[in-house]
């Protein structure tokens, strides 16, 4: 099978991309070239953006894919580009959406791919839900072989998966519990959350690739461990070896400090997020998530340690923080 990734250096999509070296999967990636140590030596890559439309083309001229995988498409115009391009030349175009996109607030605790989608907090996933309904709209009218993909929070190595955390310098929240440092925990901590590592979401993935049945639906991947943000935060606690000092702040004033905040909480990790995997498994039989959190979360700060230049600090984050605890310490005597 030859399969073209664009994107494909992502953390979830570098779990996906060495699983699918290791099953002798045709790889190509499409991307910029820009992180050439995450791409294993037997995939190859063609260098090039795909935002720029006309130098692609030509690329991709060069080729015939069975499946074309797109990691890094956000907004309508970005499906609209690939439907225009990949129409009648692929067996199965698989756009990578994210359950953000699911109802929030959610009126049921277990989400299924039949949730409505409608998120009114965060503009990302409101896009994913647009870029959605254009696929489906190309399938019913013309044939267009998309499946849609929902992956959940999905981290690997790379990452220290927690809600109120620096994404770029995830080690933050490690170094701020081993110097004692307060933490925030939003809300009061007792709201559901799923991890998925990228391991297992490789799976479930891989199985969809050439699926025919696939085909015309959506899909979420995630683990069935099913987690408190107070179970989470001394999980990551437990493996930094330490014991963490919490603060529970409720997502509305965090969004109030920092905006930017208000899709990441109030559109997302405020609710519950626990995810019914009939689908996937009745798609993929033999996949089943494998790596609890506990273990996925002791594999990212084994790998963090293992080279200190990973053990990088984010200062803005760490005043973001401060400065949070700070203000609603503050308001707490009222």
């Amino acid at each position: 099978m030859k399969v073209l990734f664009i994107g494909g250096t992502g953390i979830i999509s570098t779990g996906v991309t060495q699983l699918a070296v290791e099953r002798g999967i045709d790889l190509y990636l499409l991307n910029r070239g820009q992180s050439k140590k995450l791409v294993p030596s037997d995939v190859k890559v063609i260098k090039g953006d795909i935002r720029d439309r006309k130098s692609a083309s030509k690329l991709l001229k060069l080729h015939d894919f069975d499946v074309v995988v797109n990691w890094v498409a956000y907004v309508p115009t970005h499906v609209e580009a690939d439907i225009e391009f990949f129409r009648g030349k692929v067996g199965q175009y698989i756009f990578i959406s994210s359950a953000s996109a699911y109802q929030k607030p959610p009126t049921s605790w277990l989400i299924t791919e039949s949730t409505p989608l409608a998120n009114p907090y965060w503009q990302y996933a409101r896009d994913k839900i647009a870029c959605e309904d254009r696929l489906m709209a190309e399938y019913r009218s013309n044939g267009f072989p998309v499946t849609i993909v929902r992956p959940s929070l999905t981290y690997g190595v790379t990452m220290i998966p927690a809600a109120i955390n620096s994404w770029q310098k995830p080690w933050t929240i490690v170094d701020r519990m081993r110097k004692g440092k307060k933490v925030i925990i939003h809300g009061d901590g007792l709201t559901l959350w799923t991890m998925t590592h990228n391991t297992d979401f490789a799976k479930g993935f891989l199985g969809l690739l050439g699926n025919v049945q696939s085909i015309g639906h959506a899909v979420h991947i995630t683990s069935d461990e099913a987690l408190t943000w107070n179970q989470i935060y001394q999980t990551i606690a437990d493996a930094a070896g330490v014991k963490h000092k919490s603060v529970y702040i409720p997502s509305d004033f965090i969004a109030k400090i920092d905006p930017e905040h208000t899709g990441t909480l109030l559109g997302d990790k405020s609710c519950c997020a626990v995810f019914d995997n009939t689908k996937i498994k009745r798609l993929v039989p033999d996949f089943v998530a494998t790596v609890p959190f506990a273990q996925g979360v002791r594999r990212s700060v084994e790998w963090f340690e293992a080279d200190e230049e990973r053990c990088v600090v984010d200062d803005d984050y760490n005043k973001f923080m401060d400065r949070t605890i700070a203000a609603y310490e503050k308001l707490l005597p009222r």
